[in-house]
């Protein structure tokens, strides 16, 4: 199949070209034109559809720009301002709509004789949203989508200083490589301690999005928000018990290795104890990985790497640096982490991150390449339903660019024995994101099925489950209280809850492609490609089988992978 990135804005037939959404008011008519209007054949139905689907694109696109925005300048009150009022005055008002429409769709006699195989994981969202809404949850879900971006608000402040100099959290942490000990001590505590003295803030926070979560899941009729939001996120196709399956599998067959690893570490620096600001350092002698200078120099080598890879994802970074579409540096004011943000209309996704010059950062976009070449695969699909895809799925596609690209590294760095160490951090991060991820969901399991939790308790509750999944290779005495928060450092918490066992599924799925990239690079890409450019319309099992892979969370095929990864990273440690 040819497959071209140069994405065209959806022409649109429904709404006026020139049309911007600024408020409900002069939006408030394509709604009711949706829902006034007659459906007489199943023809009718197929272009109420396609009318239907450039409406949420043109809204839903106009939504993620005030969110891109504000992220990108979190201390610009504007850019906040016109995120808060489309969630608080445009977004409340769409949902009795959307949910008329959703019931207008499923009462209509023509449903039928739609391809029932095309349209049957549309239709099964749309019975889901059904179920779900209610409409005394309108203000908590816009009032809660506000709130969470606090939590960008509060870490885009934090920053510490460094030998006179004043640097981000992103930035500073490219210190911990450094081979002077005292200085990767100093300036983890630094770090650690800006994070304590926003704690409390960062408590009050998670505590009103937990009450607030947990009365839109009891106003749902479900017992808890783990429950409503395994519906909500559409998690059809496992269950929370499958999820304590492979937490069991995480400390079972991953932790060994990552005990391995650490052990490893401990030997190259030649220490008695392995303490936290150790674990990204290089020996005495050996320079940290500095891969690019400038994020212009980032963007660059990324194409070229890319383009060895296949010149199709290349092709799609190209076109997003052409019209502006990556915003990667890292700078004061701005929200931490990293996004891919799909773009229903335009079609080229945008790329947010906070590039501080590590190697870390080129696997961040690498990562983020792979979800916006899913994006671009997905984006000729018919309706904008079909390209909301699986979040599982998605992130296959972002961690498998990671393995993909290995082979490839030379764009970034000059000598064999920096791409030796380049891979040989890669398999140390693919092994130990597992526990963390364990750590992260089954710490959100614990906070919604015990909602009224003290402050006390939650702290309680987080060290065990973090104690649970950890080596215990690591010394961390003096730094228990700082420990005791570094949950708040994970955005899904705040922003996204729920979205994390995601990665860990996600990863089965990229060592099962990266194997199959081993025996037949051409084969596996296009396994992965096939199975991208599906979108949503399959089952996530489906999905996974289209990329010549199996759905599986058991222990047994987690530890296949794991001796397989061992493998690949002992030949990489001992060559």
């Amino acid at each position: 199949m040819n497959y071209s990135a140069d994405i065209k804005k959806l022409e649109r037939h429904f709404i006026p070209e020139d049309f911007v959404v600024t408020d409900w008011e002069h939006l408030e008519g394509y709604f009711k034109d949706l829902l006034e209007r007659e459906i007489s054949s199943v023809t009718d139905l197929q272009s109420w559809l396609r009318d239907m689907s450039e409406l949420e694109a043109v809204v839903g696109e106009d939504a993620s720009w005030r969110q891109i925005r504000m992220t990108c300048d979190t201390e610009n009150p504007s850019l906040e301002e016109a995120f808060t009022h489309f969630v608080l005055h445009i977004q409340p008002h769409i949902q009795p709509y959307a949910d008329k429409l959703n019931r207008k769709l499923i009462d209509s006699p023509f449903l039928k004789e739609l391809d029932q195989e095309k349209y049957f994981t549309y239709i099964r969202s749309v019975k889901k949203s059904i179920d779900l809404f209610r409409e005394e949850n309108i203000p908590l879900q816009a009032e809660l989508s506000v709130a969470a971006q606090q939590f960008g608000v509060i870490s885009g402040k934090m920053t510490v200083q460094v030998n006179g100099q004043e640097y981000t959290l992103q930035q500073a942490a490219k210190f911990l490589e450094s081979h002077d000990r005292s200085l990767r001590e100093q300036v983890y505590r630094k770090v650690m301690e800006r994070r304590f003295q926003d704690k409390e803030a960062l408590n009050d926070l998670y505590t009103q999005l937990v009450e607030k979560r947990n009365q839109v899941a009891l106003n749902a009729g479900f017992a808890n928000y783990r429950d409503y939001k395994f519906v909500d996120m559409g998690r059809f196709d496992y269950t929370k018990e499958d999820c304590f399956r492979f937490h069991d599998a995480v400390k079972q067959h991953v932790l060994p290795l990552v005990a391995m690893i650490q052990e490893n570490k401990k030997k190259k620096l030649g220490l008695d104890t392995l303490r936290p600001w150790d674990t990204e350092a290089e020996p005495e002698g050996i320079q940290p990985l500095r891969p690019f200078q400038s994020s212009e120099e980032l963007i660059e080598k990324t194409v070229a790497c890319f383009e060895e890879l296949r010149p199709f994802f290349a092709d799609c970074l190209r076109k997003m640096k052409s019209i502006g579409h990556l915003d990667l540096d890292s700078r004061k004011g701005k929200a931490p982490g990293g996004y891919n943000c799909p773009l229903a209309e335009s079609g080229a996704p945008f790329i947010f991150m906070n590039a501080a010059g590590q190697m870390h950062d080129v696997t961040t976009m690498i990562h983020e390449g792979g979800h916006a070449v899913h994006s671009f695969l997905a984006h000729p699909l018919e309706l904008s339903s079909f390209k909301e895809y699986p979040m599982e799925i998605a992130e296959v596609a972002s961690m498998a660019m990671e393995l993909f690209s290995m082979d490839y590294w030379g764009a970034f760095l000059d000598n064999k024995e920096e791409l030796t160490r380049a891979k040989e951090y890669q398999f140390e991060r693919v092994i130990s994101i597992f526990p963390w991820i364990a750590t992260i969901d089954k710490f959100q399991h614990w906070v919604y099925e015990h909602p009224h939790h003290t402050l006390e308790e939650r702290g309680d509750a987080w060290m065990r489950i973090l104690e649970e999944f950890s080596s215990h290779m690591i010394d961390w005495s003096g730094l228990e209280e700082y420990r005791r928060y570094s949950w708040q450092r994970q955005l899904h918490l705040f922003e996204v809850p729920f979205y994390y066992i995601e990665y860990g599924i996600a990863q089965l799925g990229a060592i099962g492609l990266w194997m199959q990239f081993r025996e037949n690079k051409e084969a596996a890409l296009d396994n992965y490609m096939k199975a991208l450019s599906l979108g949503g319309t399959k089952k996530l099992p489906e999905l996974f089988e289209a990329a010549g892979l199996k759905f599986d969370l058991s222990a047994q095929h987690i530890q296949h992978l794991m001796s397989f990864i061992k493998r690949e990273w002992e030949e990489v440690i001992n060559n």
